[in-house]
């Protein structure tokens, strides 16, 4: 079942018929946006105590997500048209104006750019801001991915193996039809694979982990950099069982999600190693061959 509009919620819970236009996805990601400026603006705060931060680079932090959300959600639904440039070419107002359709990584992307264009603006330090978002970044995605699972806005998987499923698992964690949809979708029994679900609880777990290294003594940019990695191949597996289109690259087919989350683990590993003090050069070469090893076992052949 989904709920496209947060009354449809209400209607649900209490047997009502209200009807709001107050779009469920929306108010997520509004949510997300909020608590992730919150959960950054107490990392920042505690960056300034350290002295990596100039005092009052907290108050900047609200503006700082209004400008990444704006140009996230500009972000998001250009990278949607590029991955279905044929779509867009056949009728490119309802693709543009269509309620559904985003790319998170198209919303990450041209956030970021936009955030770090705004702090050289405000003459801010990047790296340790970056690393002082990370793990609010991480908590804003799992909380506007539940948005997502709600609305039913087509990030869903593709068809659910049933064969496979654990009897331990309840059927609507495996499997749904997402029946009421924003996208008007009818999706056959017994339905796709959840993916929302299961990124919202990785996120979570991820923010924990972020979370708890923020303690970590390693050079500025270390967490951000940790972040990409995480971020990267959590992205990279549930793509495994995602419903997007795939690209010719080189002769392999890739999603665009795919390459931008390999890219995403290199930078990360690249930035770990670059940022990563009191470890020898065995022990990095180590993690280095663990994530390419991990990397290349991910990648269709």
């Amino acid at each position: 079942m989904a709920f496209p509009y947060i009354t449809d919620i209400v209607n649900a819970i209490l047997g009502t018929q209200w009807h709001l236009p107050l779009p469920t996805f929306g108010m997520l990601v509004a949510a997300a946006i909020l608590l992730a400026a919150l959960v950054a603006r107490s990392e920042v705060l505690r960056q300034e105590w350290l002295g990596n931060l100039a005092p009052a680079a907290h108050t900047i932090v609200l503006d700082l997500a209004g400008i990444a959300a704006v140009a996230g959600i500009v972000g998001a639904r250009v990278f949607y048209i590029l991955d279905h440039s044929s779509e867009f070419g056949a009728d490119p107002l309802a693709m543009i104006f269509s309620r559904g359709g985003f790319s998170i990584y198209g919303g990450i992307c041209f956030g970021a750019v936009a955030g770090v264009l705004f702090l050289k603006a405000r003459r801010i330090p990047i790296a340790p801001m970056l690393d002082a978002v990370a793990p609010g970044m991480m908590l804003g995605y799992g909380i506007g991915r539940i948005g997502c699972q709600l609305a039913g806005d087509g990030d869903w998987g593709i068809q659910a193996n049933t064969a496979l499923k654990p009897n331990w698992l309840p059927d609507w964690l495996w499997a749904q039809t997402y029946e009421g949809n924003i996208l008007g979708v009818t999706i056959p029994p017994p339905g796709v694979y959840p993916t929302p679900i299961y990124e919202s609880v990785a996120a979570l777990l991820l923010f924990s982990i972020l979370w708890a290294f923020k303690f970590h003594r390693n050079g500025t940019g270390f967490l951000f950099s940790m972040y990409l990695l995480l971020a990267g191949f959590e992205r990279l597996l549930i793509e495994k069982i995602r419903v997007n289109a795939k690209h010719d690259v080189l002769g392999v087919f890739l999603t665009q999600a795919e390459m931008i989350s390999m890219i995403l683990i290199v930078t990360g590993c690249v930035g770990m190693l670059l940022r990563w003090r009191g470890r020898r050069l065995w022990v990095k070469a180590l993690f280095s061959a663990g994530v390419l090893a991990a990397l290349s076992a991910c990648v269709p052949i």
